[in-house]
């Protein structure tokens, strides 16, 4: 193979890899002229592009950056007004606990007052009761007494005047010696 370039060489031939000096001249003018066409026109184009591009997405960034510190503040305002209905809240629920103690404590009084009254109530109908049972047994007994003690005197003790004075005088001295035992008792 080198015997064949050195052949060609020789005899005059242009070589076919390297390529006229005339192509070389003009390839470099058109580079050249595409060089500047592109600098004249699509440079600008494309530098004109980039800073749109750029202004975009700077422009996105701040918008981004706008939105992220509005989201910030009605996060902050979205606490605070959080906070605010828990402070609320909690004072409604105070209140409520105050409130309840307030009628848990009038019902307790009611109630008291009721039993005092139901208290009173019945201590008046057992004193009456108790009243109405021994006014029958002083009867019962003076009757019981008086037929008793006309057995054993032997005579009548008709006048009522007389049956009550003795059946008084009888019972006092039963609760005389009644009141006695007690008191002896205690």
């Amino acid at each position: 193979m080198l015997n064949t370039q050195l052949v060609l060489a020789a005899e005059g031939t242009p070589n076919p890899v390297l390529p006229h000096p005339s192509e070389i001249i003009l390839g470099l003018i058109a580079f050249l002229l595409l060089l500047w066409v592109l600098r004249k026109y699509a440079v600008p184009r494309f530098e004109k592009l980039y800073e749109e591009r750029t202004a975009k997405i700077e422009g996105g960034i701040e918008k981004a950056e706008k939105a992220q510190a509005e989201a910030e503040q009605a996060l902050e305002q979205y606490k605070a007004q959080l906070a605010e209905a828990r402070t609320e809240a909690a004072k409604i629920r105070d209140d409520a606990r105050l409130e309840a103690e307030q009628i848990k404590a009038e019902l307790r009084a009611e109630a008291q007052e009721e039993a005092r009254r139901i208290v009173a109530q019945g201590d008046a109908q057992l004193q009456a009761q108790r009243a109405q049972i021994v006014a029958e047994l002083r009867t019962e007994l003076g009757r019981n007494s008086i037929e008793l003690a006309s057995r054993i005197v032997g005579e009548a003790l008709e006048d009522e005047a007389r049956r009550r004075g003795t059946v008084d005088r009888f019972l006092s001295e039963l609760e005389v010696s009644g009141n006695g035992a007690a008191g002896a008792r205690n």
